[in-house]
C-alpha cells in the first residue's frame, strides 16, 4: 500500500523533515530516504539515527514523530494509476482458466496508521477494492510476531484470505506461483520472492536510483537489508520471475495471461 498505491512515503518523508528543521538538523537525502522506505518504524532504528544525530532521544523524537505523522496522514491520496489497475484486475479474469482475479492487501502498516491514511474519501474509495477479510497489515495477528517483511508470512496469509473464498465457491485453490506481487519496497520485492510469488517491482523514482546498480540483486530478493536465513527461498539472478516498471500505469496485463474486459 505504502508508496505503491498512496503517497504516504512521501507524507513521512515532509513529516519527518519538518521535525529535523525543528532541530537545525538537514532534512533527508535521496540514499537515507532509499534505506528506509518500506521498513517500518525505520525512524527509530539505528541507520536513521546515526544519520540524523539529533539533539533529542530517541525516545522523544519517536513521540513527536508519530503525533506529527497523525497529523499528515489523513491527507494522503492515491497514487498515478493506482485507482485504474485496481478497477481493471477486479473486473479482470485469467486467459488461461478463465477465473476472476482475486486481490488481497499485504501492508507493513498497522491498523491505526491504516486507518489515518484511509481516512480521505478517494483514498478509502481505492483501499474498498480491497475487502476486510483480505486485507492484511502489520499487526495483523493471522502473521506471527517477528515475520514480517522480508519475510513471506504476510503473503502466505494474503494468499490464504484468498483461497478461503475459493473453497467455499468449491474452486481450486490459488498456487503461489499463481500470484502477482506488486511492491515498492525493496524488502517488499524480497518477501514475494521468498512466498515463490512472482514480483513487479514498483520503485519510488529515489530507491530506483539508489539500487540501480544492484537491479537485478533487487528483483531477485538478494539484497539482505535485513538477514533472516532461509536462503533456499530467494530468486536467481535473472530468473524472470520478477521486473520492475517505473509506475502502475506501465503494467502489461497481456504479458501475464490476464484478460479485460471491453
Amino acid at each position: 500500500m505504502d508508496g505503491l498505491l498512496i503517497n504516504s512515503e512521501d507524507i513521512i518523508t515532509l513529516s519527518t523533515n519538518q521535525l529535523l528543521e525543528k532541530y537545525e538538523r538537514p532534512p533527508f537525502d535521496q540514499s537515507i530516504r532509499a534505506q528506509l522506505m518500506g521498513i517500518p518504524d525505520s525512524t527509530n532504528g539505528d541507520t536513521f539515527h546515526n544519520w540524523a544525530n539529533l539533539p533529542i532521544s530517541r525516545k522523544e523524537f519517536a513521540r513527536e514523530s508519530a503525533e506529527n505523522m497523525r497529523r499528515h496522514f489523513p491527507t494522503c491520496k492515491p497514487l498515478p494509476g493506482a485507482e485504474k489497475i485496481l478497477s481493471t484486475l477486479s473486473q479482470a479474469r485469467s486467459a488461461s482458466s478463465g477465473s476472476r482475479i482475486g486481490l488481497a492487501l499485504a501492508s507493513s502498516t498497522k491498523s491505526r496508521s491504516y486507518e489515518l491514511k484511509t481516512s480521505r474519501l478517494e483514498t478509502k474509495r481505492l483501499l474498498d477494492y480491497f475487502r476486510p477479510d483480505r486485507r492484511v497489515l502489520g499487526d495483523d495477528p493471522r502473521v506471527r510476531q517477528g515475520r514480517g517483511k522480508p519475510a513471506p508470512d504476510i503473503y502466505f496469509v494474503a494468499l490464504q484470505s484468498l483461497n478461503l473464498t475459493a473453497a467455499a465457491c468449491g474452486a481450486k485453490p490459488i498456487l503461489p506461483h499463481e500470484c502477482l506481487v506488486f511492491e515498492d519496497s525493496v524488502i517488499g520485492v524480497e518477501a514475494g520472492r521468498r512466498a515463490g510469488m512472482r514480483v513487479i517491482w514498483v520503485p519510488h523514482p529515489d530507491v530506483a536510483v539508489e539500487y540501480q546498480a544492484r537491479h537485478k540483486e533487487v528483483l531477485a530478493g538478494r539484497i539482505g537489508i535485513i538477514e533472516i536465513g532461509d536462503e533456499w527461498q530467494l530468486g536467481e539472478l535473472d530468473d524472470g520471475w520478477a521486473e520492475s516498471i517505473p509506475s502502475l500505469e506501465h503494467f502489461d496485463y497481456e504479458k501475464y495471461g490476464i484478460e479485460i474486459p471491453p
